[in-house]
């Protein structure tokens, strides 16, 4: 009889402990918890943005005339083709821009290579983010 109660008081022991232990990897610690609400919050944010941020682009044309906004463009995506061209019209003026640079510094670093052809500054703005 005295054997009976002892396994009985070590399965209930053991049960109790597996459900402790199942508890416990179903619900999330307070720091859990708030990393899963900033990873939504993020998510929302960039879906009410449209995958837009703050950051800095470089100017190589603004003007009136169209064509010579589009030409350009051409003319700057044959020569750098490593960084994204945007057109954009800002009455009165067609602007091209260049880049999506999250520092002033990475467009800086770019900017030296692009004024030597093109007349170009740095400007602020909103850019794509990209997806590593």
């Amino acid at each position: 009889m005295h054997f009976r109660l002892r396994t009985s008081v070590f399965l209930g022991f053991l049960l109790c402990c597996l459900q402790l232990n199942f508890l416990a990897q179903t619900s999330d610690t307070p720091s859990e918890l708030k990393i899963k609400q900033l990873i939504e919050k993020k998510a929302e944010y960039h879906r009410l943005t449209g995958g837009e941020q703050d950051g800095y682009r470089i100017n190589i044309h603004f003007g009136v005339d169209r064509d010579k906004a589009k030409a350009v463009r051409a003319k700057f995506m044959t020569r750098f083709n490593d960084y994204d061209t945007y057109e954009e019209y800002q009455q009165p003026n067609f602007v091209v821009l260049v880049g999506d640079f999250k520092t002033k510094l990475e467009a800086f670093e770019a900017f030296k290579n692009i004024q030597a052809e093109f007349p170009a500054f740095i400007v602020k703005g909103k850019i794509q983010i990209k997806k590593d």
